[in-house]
This record gives structure tokens, sequence and C-alpha cells, in this order.
């Protein structure tokens, strides 16, 4: 079969997945990922015959793919404000609604002269890399409980040329950082009721960190612990800006009032979903 045929062969396997809609672009990434080859090379090669041990290791990718491992697991990479990070199971899949808690922290940060930053639970240390390059006067520490995903997040911050502006401390929220002063808090934490498991798709379901996803009966697990540990450690005048759920707001509005916190206010992600809260200690 030639690479053509093959690539027909994948996007019609993959029409029978999870996403039928990505099916053409998935077995096209997968085709790329199987052969080494740039999407330009593959059209311009589109008759070359394909076989052999390559043509077995991309039907075993479609094979992953179909049953609904994500794309970015399989081939371990993903993309976050342009940035390339590499992903594995240990690690969730940054994700664009993540990209408005760094556009958040990026406008908190601006009246600060050199902000103290710490990034709690940073997983692939994708909100953490992206302050590094974005705020060059920043001072940023990223906690993480998981050392696998610690491991992962100091290679991505090497990747993207931010290793030495980092600072990587393993432990639970903000235990690793105790007594220390911030400017701002920042936190994608786990938000999902443990009762939403069934609702979710089969590529987060199944695949991305469960210890990264939920957080207790009704979602608010670790916010419960992680809200007044933020307030403790911010500075008067100092920020929490955090990622929350669906519907979340409401209640998260009264754990932030509770522990204090004044100035609370929600933005929405491209959806209109409440997405990004921030607060500030007075």
């Amino acid at each position: 079969m030639t690479l053509a045929e093959w690539l027909a062969k994948g996007a019609a396997q993959l029409a029978d997945g999870p996403h039928p809609e990505r099916a053409r672009r998935d077995a096209e990434t997968l085709l790329q990922q199987a052969t080494g080859k740039t999407r330009a090379w593959l059209m311009a090669h589109a008759e070359e015959h394909f076989a052999g041990c390559r043509a077995i290791g991309y039907a075993m990718l479609l094979d992953r793919r179909v049953k609904g491992e994500p794309i970015q697991y399989i081939v371990g990479e993903a993309e976050f404000y342009g940035l390339p990070f590499r992903v594995t199971r240990d690690v969730l899949i940054p994700r664009p609604e993540t990209e408005h808690v760094v556009e958040k922290v990026i406008a908190l940060a601006a009246p600060f002269p050199a902000p103290r930053i710490v990034d709690v639970g940073t997983g692939s240390g994708a909100i953490a890399i992206v302050l590094a390059g974005k705020l060059l006067n920043a001072q940023i520490t990223a906690t993480e409980l998981s050392l696998p995903a610690l491991e992962i997040a100091r290679e991505n911050a090497a990747r993207n040329h931010v290793a030495d502006r980092i600072r990587f401390l393993r432990g639970d929220l903000l235990s690793p950082v105790a007594d220390e002063p911030f400017d701002i808090v920042v936190s994608n934490p786990p938000y999902v009721a443990e009762a939403d498991r069934a609702t979710l798709a089969v590529e987060v379901r199944d695949y991305e960190p469960a210890h990264a996803l939920f957080a207790g009966t009704d979602g608010l697990a670790i916010l419960r612990r992680l809200i007044p540990a933020a307030f403790a450690a911010l500075v008067p005048g100092g920020f929490l800006i955090l990622e929350i759920g669906h519907m979340q707001d409401a209640a998260v509005s009264g754990l932030l009032a509770g522990a204090g916190f004044r100035e609370i206010a929600f933005a929405p992600d491209l959806q209109s979903i409440p997405r990004v809260a921030s607060a500030r200690r007075p």
C-alpha cells in the first residue's frame, strides 16, 4: 500500500472512533509520527509504498486512537500558548481554557515590580513555563506532589529555555513553600466531582491521571484546602487565580469570601462559562 492508501485506510478506521470529525487530521498526525516525516513530505511522497515495521507501527497507533487514547499522549506532545510540551499519562493535557488563567495572571502581575508567583500543582509545567517566558521580572516557583509529573515539568522547562527561571519543588499544595510570602498564587487544581466521572469523555476518564482530575463528591475538596492556604501565603494586596469547573462559581465565591478574600471576580472561557476565579487578599 502507498502512503496515500494508508492515510485513507487510517481515516476510515478513525471515523468509527470517538471523534469521527477529526478522523482525517488524526490519521495524518499519526502517519507523521510513524514515518518521522512532515505533512508536506507526506503530501509530496503520497504514492510511495509504505510497508514493514513502520506500517505495522502505524496500524498500532491507529488502534490506540480508535480506542479513545488522546492523540497528545500517542505522539507525546501537546501545544499550549504556542509552546510545545511533552505529555504522558502522568500529567493532564494542557487545554485552551487554561490559557485564560495565564492571561489573568499576566494582567494582575503588572503592578508588581518583581512578582513572586507560585503555581500550585504544576503538572506538565504549562502555567509556570509560559509565565516565566512572559514575565521576565517574575520569581516563579512551581509545586507538584507527583514525582513523575515534576520530572516532566522540569523537562518542559528546559525544552522551552526557562529552566533557570523556575524553582520546582515537590510536595502537597503550598506545603513546600510554607512561610514564604507570594504576590500571586495560581493553580489549575483538580475540580471534577466524583459523581461526574461517567459523564467525561473516554479520553479524559480512561487516560488522564485521576488524581489531577477528581476532587471529592462535589469537586471542591482541593479548593477547600488550597484557598485558606493561599490566603495565608499571600502578602496584603496579593492575588489568587484559579481555574474552576462548570457551575462552580457560586460555591467558589463562598469559599473565597469565607477565607477573607475580597475583589472576587470570574472570567468566562470561550463558551461563556465562568472558568477563571480571581480574588485579592486585603
